[in-house]
């Protein structure tokens, strides 16, 4: 089985997955967490497009198209013979406007099983931004924010059309983070 976790940065979609996965295991329940952006860092890294991550974003799009086609197969093939939680974003803002991060050559590849979209309130977003240091992200104001998990509402029920795939949209609330892991759990169960 493969499904899809995704949302903007700063939702806390990678906080809920590892906790997720780390409860299903303790079940007997092993998911493989793949994070897509690794995975094009380390294609795009090895191709001397980029140096390091954050500047994925500011690839033009046909670079970045192409480097998602690469990750695809190799993701694609890696989930053959194992339960496979892919962390990624389902939108991309660039300067151009959003791009899709599983564009539909990139859902033939995966073929996913369930889209799992973590959500929080827009005026969280920023501070959480803020207090990781372990990124360079861009800043942006609240209804920025909000547009940009419209869109990722609006791509997801897309791509779910593509592939049959189920869309379920977690909150992840400030200080409400094992209700998020757990709606997450009785998804992936």
């Amino acid at each position: 089985m493969l499904a899809v976790v995704t949302g903007i940065p700063g939702t806390g979609k990678t906080t809920v997955a590892t906790k997720a996965l780390d409860i299903l295991e303790k079940e007997g329940k092993k998911y493989e967490l793949i994070t897509y952006g690794d995975i094009m860092v380390e294609i795009a890294i090895s191709k001397n497009i980029v140096k390091h991550r954050d500047e994925m974003r500011r690839l033009n799009p046909d670079q970045q198209k192409e480097i998602q086609k690469l990750a695809a197969k190799k993701i694609s093939k890696f989930s053959r013979n194992k339960d496979v939680l892919v962390d990624t974003h389902c939108t991309i803002s660039t300067p151009k406007g959003y791009l899709p991060g599983l564009p539909e050559w990139v859902l033939s590849e995966l073929k996913p099983n369930f889209f799992i979209l973590i959500e929080s309130k827009p005026e969280e977003i920023p501070t959480r931004r803020e207090s990781d240091k372990s990124r360079n992200r861009d800043s942006e104001i609240t209804d920025e924010i909000k547009l940009h998990q419209e869109m990722n509402r609006s791509i997801a029920a897309a791509y779910s059309v593509f592939t049959g795939a189920t869309v379920a949209i977690i909150q992840n609330r400030q200080g409400q983070i094992n209700e998020a892991v757990n709606r997450m759990v009785e998804i992936l169960r």
